[in-house]
């Protein structure tokens, strides 16, 4: 936890669940294959918050110059994602130029996908107002105010200390899985069929 909890530490949190008609459990089987087989996976995702070329990717990349690995920190949440496990057949990192996706990863039901590895459980909390969005539209934010109603995931950058407001409550996160993010960090997806 201290290697991933620091100031100054990038790290993309998420909530995650059932997804796309696959449990939790299942996904991390799944993915953990991938890692073994491919040496990376695609976890899958939607939403603009932690768009690839505009926040994940130049988030990643600043935190990847100072030499520092960038964790993806997971909170298991109930979910009801029971969308079609559609599997995407071509990645992006620009949205230009396509790559078939290698045959023994699997990514359904997806507008997007994180590059990772070193997949594996872990058992640690944190308090949002610790952290700080660092990229996009709501730079400088506290993470305990961005991560609320249908805010699910983030770009965050870890303070030195919390940073108390009357605007919302201490909001502590439970962290049961991690991955490393590597590059391109993160990717566009296709061809769902």
């Amino acid at each position: 936890m201290a290697k991933i909890f620091k100031p100054g530490a990038g790290l993309l949190y998420m909530k995650v669940g059932v997804h796309a008609q696959e449990s939790l459990a299942d996904i991390i089987k799944r993915k953990s294959k991938e890692i073994d087989d491919a040496g990376f996976a695609m976890w899958g995702y939607g939403g603009n918050t932690c768009h690839p070329l505009k926040m994940v990717q130049p988030f990643a990349e600043s935190i990847a110059k100072k030499d520092e690995p960038i964790f993806l920190c997971m909170q298991e949440m109930e979910s009801n994602h029971y969308a079609e496990p559609l599997r995407a057949s071509e990645f992006s990192a620009d949205g230009v130029k396509w790559t078939d996706i290698p045959a023994p990863i699997n990514v359904l039901g997806s507008r997007y996908a994180l590059v990772i590895d070193k997949l594996h459980a872990e058992d640690f909390s944190f308090y949002l107002d610790q952290t700080r969005v660092p990229v996009g539209p709501s730079t400088g934010r506290l993470g305990s105010n961005y991560i609320k109603g249908r805010v699910d995931k983030a770009c965050l950058e870890v303070l030195d200390a919390p940073q108390l407001s009357n605007e919302v409550p201490r909001s502590e996160v439970k962290i049961n899985l991690v991955a490393e993010l590597k590059p391109p960090y993160a990717v566009y997806l296709r061809g769902q069929g």
